[in-house]
């Protein structure tokens, strides 16, 4: 039986510059967003000073009914230069329930094994916009059928009673 670890990890706030993409969890699910993270590898010599090179982000945010905003992006420690079709995101200072997402693994256990931990800790999903940060490995094939990745869920913990 599969089985992640989470941990809590706080990050500051940060910038990065992305390609958008806009559309259902159906479509996700069928590869739309592999096709962004692909273009966004290809392009990633016209971002101007990346900090963490080796990782591509995932930033998702619930905004529509029964979909959602997806950009393929990497940090930056300015934003400068925004390229054609790409997108400058500032992400605030959050607390995260995070956990590996291993290749042989199954991504909606790995997800329903997060909720799992954040519920059983009494913590709460995070208010904010921002539903959920994945990082992958920037040599890793975005059309990998068993890709590997980070899963950070925004959460906001509870003051003890």
């Amino acid at each position: 039986m599969q089985r992640n670890e989470s941990v809590l990890i706080e990050k500051e706030s940060f910038n990065a510059i992305g390609l958008k993409w806009v559309g259902t969890f159906a479509e996700a699910g069928a590869g739309g967003i592999r096709v962004v993270q692909a273009e966004m590898l290809n392009r990633l010599k016209e971002i101007s000073h990346i900090i963490h090179p080796k990782t591509l982000l995932g930033l998702s945010y619930h905004i529509t009914e029964g979909g959602f905003t997806h950009f393929a992006a990497v940090e930056v420690e300015q934003v400068e230069n925004i390229p054609e079709g790409m997108t400058a995101i500032t992400v605030p200072k959050l607390i995260y329930a995070s956990c590996e997402h291993k290749g042989d693994q199954n991504i909606d256990a790995s997800y329903k094994d997060i909720y799992n931990w954040i519920e059983g800790r009494g913590f709460e999903l995070s208010k904010g916009d921002l539903t959920h940060l994945e990082e992958y490995p920037l040599h890793q094939d975005p059309y990998t059928k068993d890709p590997e990745f980070v899963i950070m869920i925004p959460i906001e913990k509870l003051k003890s009673r």
